[in-house]
């Protein structure tokens, strides 16, 4: 069964979760961890979504973010 379609209210944080596929490993070494991070800048300003905090472990990522136009977050993450 899919998931609904996330609800991205402008202006109201959220937390996402982003999970390797099937929960595989998605970083196998601090090289990714520092691309990751400097593609999140980028689109973060590209997407106008404030990104206020990260976690990056081996097998998933947190984000807690602040999009500032309608589906800022939904839409604008599959960039990635």
């Amino acid at each position: 069964m899919s998931r609904l379609p996330r609800i991205c209210p402008i202006g109201i944080a959220q937390h996402i979760i982003q999970r390797g596929n099937n929960r595989q490993i998605c970083f196998g070494s601090e090289q990714y961890f520092f691309a990751y991070v400097s593609w999140l800048k980028e689109f973060s300003v590209k997407c106008r979504v404030d990104i206020h905090a990260w976690v990056l472990m081996t097998h998933h990522v947190d984000l807690l973010c602040t999009p500032h136009e309608a589906g800022g977050v939904r839409v604008n993450l599959t960039l990635f």
